[in-house]
């Protein structure tokens, strides 16, 4: 600054603001506190974790997703670190522990490097050499399978640890059964769309009385006591538009000047709803499940013929329901024909705890199917509800890849060891990186050995001894608290889910290495808060650990 000069303030007094290393630190320091937090939740002896609100709802789960979307995280890279696990749970449905757990080792290993004097950018090069060659080593180690037995061991494996108990393979069967039912092939591609499976949850009965139909549960009941509760060889007419009369566009009065006109008024309106229903007969239709509303006549018409009907259905389950049943949702009544009905072996209305729903059962061969989930408590129910949503998710993209590798840390134990021969050929400060990416793996088993309450050092010294004798398959058995050859155990876990959680932690880890500067910015248009869009933890950032 020359002489005399007066200082340039560009940011505004007291503008929070943290600056190279300190930056990094406090970032670091971030990302390592929400990796820690859910770190005692992974594998099948895994913890679980009680989340409370603020008005005293609670959240009892193990699945990390579902823990970060619960969190009331306040620090900007922390929220980094959400975003993977959010992004790991939308791409693949499994693998969000595994995804952060290594993102917070991966900035663990980085942070010793910082401090030797090694320069982030560097840090960043090697770890993306690292998970490029680990991605080529994934597709070398990864085992070809997709039969059924398979994909009820990929199942089992999602479902350990979960609140599932010892109906792990129960679950299974009903998960298989399902994803089975959805599959699709062209061109000789599996394709899986398991936004095809629908999963209710009724609390009530056993965790035991879950059943898989061949078919689908609609939340309703039918809409007239007269109906009858049993439908046979159902041919079912799905409708989007009322059985009502349309209201006019404009507001309209009807003036009656002569009294026996009431009665010719009102006998029209009947006949208009008997022939809607006549239209509905005529078709051969003797289920009726309409998107919209049914007029209290109409339902007694449908009833005096004999036709079980429903009112305002999800069009969601509209859309099911024609995947199910082979139906074509008609807008029209005119358009209502024996061509569009769909079929089913049985429509019935049951009482499922308190309430009374309508289920459509024994369809022929259905593109959409249901898991009805019962047992004791919300939040039982709820939990088993996430479980079956993960292992549904896994199973489907193992049924469309036809990849698996072996589970208990014996992927991560291997790659540890495969990363490590690389350093030595690369040679430079990177090799300082990848051998901290090696290490990084190795968080995987240790962290399974320290929940399932075994010594972590003797138990990864012992995993390098089997895998440095070509043991690639040699994990950690968790059920006898000691090593063995997971392939073997049937402890299996899909390629994608993988191959995604160990991309997503790099990622996320080298973008955090490469800020050096937090600044607190302008507040949005339409905010009130100051650093709104991710810099609202700002407040927190001086001086030591800031709130997550």
């Amino acid at each position: 600054m020359l002489s005399g000069q007066m200082p340039i303030f560009v940011l505004k007094e007291g503008t929070s603001r943290e600056q190279g290393k300190n930056a990094q630190k406090t970032n670091i320091e971030a990302a390592k506190a929400i990796a820690d937090a859910i770190r005692t939740t992974l594998g099948p002896k895994g913890m679980d974790k009680m989340l409370v609100d603020s008005i005293g709802d609670i959240v009892i789960s193990n699945d990390g997703a579902t823990i970060l979307k619960e969190m009331d995280v306040d620090h900007p890279t922390a929220k980094m670190i959400v975003e993977v696990a959010k992004s790991q749970d939308t791409a693949v449905g499994d693998g969000t522990t595994t995804a952060v757990v290594l993102a917070g080792e991966l900035l663990k290993q980085a942070e010793v490097l910082l401090e030797q004097g090694v320069h982030s950018t560097v840090i960043t090069n090697g770890y993306r050499m690292a998970v490029n060659e680990a991605k080529k080593y994934l597709g070398e180690l990864a085992i070809s399978a997709d039969d059924d037995k398979t994909l009820r061991q990929i199942a089992i494996t999602a479902l350990s640890g979960k609140n599932t108990g010892t109906s792990s393979d129960f679950y299974a069967d009903l998960v298989v059964k399902a994803v089975n039912a959805v599959a699709t092939e062209r061109n000789g591609k599996v394709s899986v769309d398991t936004a095809n499976i629908k999963v209710d949850k009724k609390n009530g009965g056993s965790v035991t009385d879950t059943q898989f139909i061949n078919g689908l549960v609609i939340d309703k009941e039918k809409v007239h006591a007269k109906m009858p509760s049993v439908v046979k060889n159902a041919r079912i007419a799905l409708v989007d538009s009322a059985l009502e009369i349309k209201k006019t566009e404009i507001e309209a009065k009807i003036q009656i000047t002569d009294p026996s006109k009431i009665q010719d008024f009102m006998t029209q309106e009947s006949d208009t709803f008997k022939n809607m229903v006549e239209k509905v007969k005529k078709s051969k239709a003797n289920v009726l499940l309409c998107q919209k509303g049914i007029d209290d006549i109409a339902q007694h018409y449908l009833a005096k013929e004999g036709i079980y009907a429903v009112r305002r259905v999800k069009k969601s389950d509209m859309e099911k329901l024609a995947k199910a049943t082979g139906a074509k949702i008609v807008t029209n009544l005119d358009d209502l024909t024996a061509s569009a009905l769909g079929s089913a072996e049985m429509v019935e209305e049951k009482k499922i705890g308190d309430d009374r729903m309508t289920f459509v059962t024994g369809c022929a061969n259905p593109k959409a199917v249901n898991i009805l989930i019962r047992g004791g408590t919300d939040h039982v129910v709820s939990e088993i509800e996430r479980s079956l949503n993960d292992a549904i998710r896994v199973v489907g993209i193992t049924k469309e890849d036809g990849k698996f590798l072996p589970g208990g840390g014996a992927i991560e134990a291997e790659l540890a060891m495969k990363i490590r021969s690389f350093a030595n050929s690369v040679g430079g400060r990177e090799q300082l990186a990848i051998e901290a990416f090696a290490k990084s793996m190795e968080i995987i088993p240790r962290t399974l050995a320290e929940n399932a309450g075994m010594d972590p050092i003797n138990t990864l010294i012992q995993l390098k001894a089997e895998h440095e004798k070509n043991h690639a398959t040699f994990g950690i058995d968790i059920n006898g608290n000691k090593i063995g050859d997971m392939k073997a155990a049937g402890v299996y876990d899909p390629l994608r889910v993988k191959k995604h959680a160990i991309e997503s932690a790099v990622e996320v880890s080298t973008m955090i290495l490469r800020i050096d500067d937090v600044i607190a910015s302008k507040k949005s248009s339409g905010s009130e808060s100051p650093g709104a869009g991710g810099m609202g933890g700002m407040g927190g950032m001086g001086g030591g650990m800031p709130p997550y």
